[in-house]
């Protein structure tokens, strides 16, 4: 996987000094770095409980404290585990955004496409959502992704305009331009994660065992935590999730316009830099062509 430019280079010599000097307690610990897809943060295991996640570019900067404030807050109420804040990190010479450690969680993945409880874990993510929707949002904090739908038309415009010869585009714009006409959300500001998608997803047994990366986590409109319907689920389990929070047509369309969003905006950037990210966003757009064709 090939760094963006903007993207800060940070090895296991590196942390072990940020975690000698700052947490001196777990200095010596066995260190190393994780494998990962993700886009945000650079990710090392700590011992055999702890992981240290530290912000790769600047963009995911202020994800560290939002979520060391809120997390706390909503993880008592959710019904699967979520990690749990041990420490954070203070910039210095040799790195310059704060950073975070946690208690690790274990499980793995789900891999779309491959699920092995596909039915139960659609259950066990609609009890996820209806929980986190049910949590008082009356002081809760904007959602990165909680805005109206129409706020991604310009970079989805632009993303398209830059797919071109890669991706059925004509059938994209179709799609998104279905989902733009669906009535926007009109009930009070909800809870959402934001990001549920198989890289922030830990299953035990096929079963959703715990929810990471809380760094988009805010209140809006919550259609967009159903992205998993097409992010992660197979389409005959997708009923599944959108009977059980009770989802009307107007949500399931903004949610189904959130995930075509999130894989066509992702694709270009991340088509020759982050090839799992980008599989991912092709199978994304694969399963809603299908399905609005």
């Amino acid at each position: 996987m090939r760094m963006h430019e903007d993207e800060l280079a940070v090895d296991v010599p590196l942390v072990g000094r940020l975690i000698a000097e700052q947490f001196p307690r777990w200095a010596g610990l066995p260190l190393r770095r994780l494998e990962s897809s993700g886009t945000e943060n650079a990710m090392f295991r700590l011992g055999a409980d702890k992981v240290v996640r530290l912000p790769r570019h600047p963009r995911a900067v202020d994800a560290i404290a939002h979520e060391l404030r809120w997390l706390p807050r909503l993880a008592p109420a959710l019904p699967a585990a979520s990690p749990e804040p041990l420490g954070r990190g203070e910039p210095d010479d040799r790195f310059p955004w704060p950073w975070s450690v946690f208690g690790w969680l274990d499980g793995s993945n789900p891999v779309p496409g491959a699920l092995e409880k596909p039915v139960p874990l659609a259950e066990d993510l609609a009890a996820y959502v209806t929980a986190l929707r049910g949590i008082d949002a009356s002081e809760g904090p904007p959602g990165y992704r909680g805005v109206p739908l129409a706020a991604r038309d310009p970079f989805m415009r632009e993303a398209l305009a830059r797919l071109a010869g890669r991706v059925d585009t004509a059938a994209v714009t179709k799609a998104w331009e279905e989902a733009l006409r669906a009535p926007g959300h009109t009930g009070p500001p909800a809870w959402a994660h934001g990001d549920l998608m198989a890289g922030n997803l830990l299953v035990t047994g096929g079963r959703l065992s715990a929810v990471i990366d809380f760094g988009t986590v805010g209140v809006g409109d919550p259609a967009v935590d159903l992205i998993a319907a097409w992010c992660v689920l197979p389409a005959a389990a997708r009923d599944v999730l959108r009977d059980a929070v009770g989802a009307g047509e107007a949500e399931w369309a903004r949610a189904r316009g959130w995930a075509l969003s999130i894989a066509v905006i992702a694709l270009p950037y991340y088509w020759d830099t982050n090839p799992p990210v980008a599989e991912n966003s092709r199978h994304v757009i694969g399963e809603i062509l299908a399905e609005t064709a």
